[in-house]
């Protein structure tokens, strides 16, 4: 059952219009398929409408979709043989964050990223993507074992922010993501980072700091929420809308700026109308510059990390 967000309402509308029909029709000898298939196509010509023309705060809104594929759809249907590993080897194995040896084409991979779940039993073990010490430290731990056999890394990014909680910080949180991305500057390897969903604060950067950086046509990456944002700004959460607005949320704003380096276009109606199309043509992205660094020696790969977030903060 699709779940719509409140600017999809006159969709749904068609959209209940159509099941009445065929229920209607159902047993009957009318025939309905011409009036049916004029239904069907304006329904699918507005949601096409409507999706070339969202807000940012709209993106917000399907990067947050309860149907949105996460993790572990894009592992099902782009990847092969992953082998999950788990632990920093420290404290615990944070499910929040992911990770493990993966086939990408043929290709093996270090797959890492966000898992926030989908209903309330596996949301409450993924932590709602929100990582902790221990999840990054995992994360560390898995791209130096990457860097020590020569395979290229993975990020799969999809997280409001690293867990807020006491015990993170108590357990060093701050200095966990800051270590998080200095592992990912300091790889000898090639590394291909994508925003999938929601890229929020340093709980993103500490899984993004690659030397090419994606982004699914309707996901955000920005240093704080709307809400937050707003929030900060103007005291109230219900200016969240400007708040997305002068962020430059967007991957379509963000490849203007040079934060991004790609957008991977998503299936018409956002990833959450067919999370396999939308995880095949990412797997095919990255895929693509996975070849195009594969003779780039770890150096010059270092150093166009390097360039590229000092180019950001100029």
């Amino acid at each position: 059952m699709t779940t719509y967000l409140e600017f999809e309402k006159p969709v749904a509308k068609l959209d209940e219009r159509i099941a009445e029909l065929r229920a209607s029709a159902d047993g009957d000898t009318v025939d309905i398929d011409a009036e049916l298939e004029k239904l069907e196509a304006k329904s699918a010509d507005l949601l096409a409408k409507t999706y070339g023309a969202l807000t940012p705060w709209q993106k917000t809104q399907v990067a947050r979709h309860p149907a949105r594929p996460h993790f572990r759809d894009f592992v099902a249907h782009a990847f092969e043989d992953f082998m999950p590993l788990g632990g920093d080897r420290a404290y615990g194995d944070d499910q929040a964050i992911l990770g493990g040896f993966a086939k990408l084409n043929g290709q093996r991979v270090m797959l890492i990223g966000h898992e926030k779940g989908h209903d309330t039993e596996s949301r409450l073990k993924h932590n709602f993507g929100m990582g902790k010490p221990e999840g990054y430290r995992k994360a560390i731990r898995l791209m130096e074992l990457a860097g020590r056999h020569g395979l290229p890394v993975v990020t799969l990014v999809d997280t409001s922010g690293a867990f807020p909680g006491i015990e993170a910080e108590e357990r060093g949180q701050a200095e966990a993501i800051a270590r998080a991305t200095e592992a990912c500057l300091g790889l000898p390897v090639p590394m291909v980072a994508a925003i999938v969903g929601e890229g929020g604060s340093g709980g993103a950067v500490a899984l993004a700091s690659a030397e090419r950086v994606l982004m699914l046509e309707h996901a955000i990456y920005s240093v704080i929420s709307p809400e937050g944002c707003a929030s900060i700004l103007w005291r109230t959460a219900e200016k969240a809308s400007e708040a997305a607005e002068a962020l430059k949320v967007t991957a379509q704003d963000l490849k203007k700026l040079g934060v991004i380096d790609r957008i991977v276009k998503e299936p018409v109606g956002g990833a959450h109308r067919d999370p396999q199309a939308a995880a095949m043509a990412l797997g095919k992205a990255i895929s693509k510059e996975l070849s195009g660094l594969a003779d780039v020696p770890g150096a010059e790969l270092r150093r166009m990390r390097e360039d590229r977030f000092l180019q950001i903060a100029s």
